[in-house]
């Protein structure tokens, strides 16, 4: 949830990730100050979303949360886009959370407020969300990437809950979901200490998906955003919950929920086109129904 940006030098803006575009805007009345956004693929069927902070090592701000809701909002409202990508810049994916935002905060202030709330909508997001991380992913950073479906690493990449060297713990998630995520040992390593782990312990411990180099790790991400929009929406969200499901549900309920969501499918078109297809001989032309 929070940045040590005091042990971080700058050393210079960000530079956007390899092969990013400048900016344009994704949708009508779009104009943000703390995020770029817009379609990709060759389809247009992928939203990215870039954090883009630079000077403050994209440190979350509540503007930035707030820009970013907007357009996660905004591509799931898009039946063009199957899969939403979301990255930083080569030195940060996002250092943390704002401190000079917390620092006089009060127990009341974040009690009566529900300080942090809002960071939660991008779990409730039904398209897939994968991050891709080059750079700190630190506090905050860590935890919003842990919120994605998928995490892609680039191989300079830097993981850690620094929060304890703050007097504080992690509050959006990163107790629990680096503990479901690598174990409970590495977990309470990592809070109790701050220490950071590379790239490659991430991907052994079960954090990250794929390593990949900085200049190509956000192509790789859409590309794999690109193979999840090509498969049938509705059906895709199910598969999504299913899996979500196994973090929150024992493995008897979860099987309950699985079996429900599984026959549910055979209620969509896109289902019978599926097996249609496969049966045929051909490839399969979903229509999200």
């Amino acid at each position: 949830m929070a940045a040590l940006r005091v042990l971080l030098p700058v050393r210079g803006p960000l530079r956007p990730p390899v092969r990013c575009p400048a900016w344009r805007p994704f949708a009508s009345g779009a104009n943000f100050e703390y995020i770029i956004a817009e379609k990709r693929g060759k389809n247009n069927t992928v939203g990215l979303i870039q954090l883009n902070r630079p000077k403050a090592l994209n440190a979350l701000c509540d503007g930035l949360i707030e820009e970013l809701n907007q357009a996660l909002k905004t591509f799931e409202e898009d039946t063009a886009v199957g899969a939403i990508v979301l990255t930083g810049g080569d030195k940060a994916f996002a250092a943390g959370a704002d401190i000079k935002e917390m620092q006089n905060l009060s127990f009341q202030d974040c009690y009566s407020n529900k300080f942090l709330k809002h960071w939660d909508h991008l779990t409730q997001i039904k398209k897939p969300v994968i991050a891709a991380v080059n750079g700190y992913a630190f506090g905050g950073g860590c935890e919003l990437a842990m919120m994605c479906d998928i995490i892609y690493a680039g191989e300079k990449a830097q993981f850690a809950q620094p929060e304890i060297l703050l007097g504080t713990i992690p509050g959006s998630g990163g107790t629990q979901r680096l503990t479901h995520a690598v174990g409970k040992s590495l977990a309470m390593e990592m809070v109790l200490t701050g220490d950071r782990i590379s790239a490659q312990d991430a991907k052994q411990a079960g954090l990250v998906s794929k390593i990949f180099p900085v200049e190509t790790l956000v192509e790789e991400a859409i590309q794999c955003a690109e193979k999840i929009a090509s498969n049938s929406k509705i059906i895709v969200a199910m598969a999504k919950e299913s899996v979500n499901a196994a973090f929150e549900m024992t493995l008897t309920e979860g099987r309950k929920l699985e079996k429900k969501l599984f026959y549910s499918t055979f209620a969509t078109d896109d289902r019978k086109e599926g097996m249609t297809a496969f049966v045929e001989k051909r490839k399969a032309n979903f229509k999200d129904q």
